[in-house]
């Protein structure tokens, strides 16, 4: 279960729409308990996808990609995100994205790089307006399952 407020949903949505047609991507930092994960700072980011970003990756097509179906958050600004975590006393629990006139399902490219312990949010983004919500975390043989996302406040 992941919980959070409304203003994190909102954030998220309107990083959506400003960065449409392109995916917009981000971290999001939390507490994690034996009762699931909870929000306390979503961090918008810059969608740093590229043709660098596309030739370190494991052999696949993604050269074919734009910003418009990829997204990569550079290695320092999730450098900097762990720093300002532990800071905090809190945990980098998560990555948002935007699908851009596709619904908030996973990719087999987000499954692909996708880490266990973190959950992943996707906006769904139709004509330039920010939707569907889903949350989605690895089970132990590496497929989504959809997260229960709960509203505080």
């Amino acid at each position: 279960m992941l919980k959070l407020l409304p203003k994190h949903l909102q954030t998220m949505s309107a990083h959506a729409e400003t960065t449409y047609p392109e995916e917009c991507c981000g971290i999001i930092l939390g507490n994690l308990t034996s009762e699931g994960k909870t929000v306390v700072e979503v961090m918008p980011t810059e969608n740093a996808w590229n043709a660098e970003t596309a030739a370190e990756l494991p052999g696949d097509d993604t050269l074919d990609y734009s910003k418009r179906q990829r997204y990569a958050i550079a290695p320092q600004v999730m450098l900097q995100a762990q720093r300002e975590a532990r800071d905090s006393k809190l945990n980098i629990i998560g990555i948002y994205h935007s699908h851009t006139d596709h619904p908030a399902i996973p990719s087999e490219y987000d499954q692909k790089l996708a880490w266990q312990e973190y959950s992943y949010i996707i906006v769904s983004v139709q004509n330039g307006k920010a939707g569907d919500i889903k949350s989605w975390s690895l089970d132990d043989n590496h497929q989504f399952q959809q997260e229960v996302i709960e509203k505080l406040g």
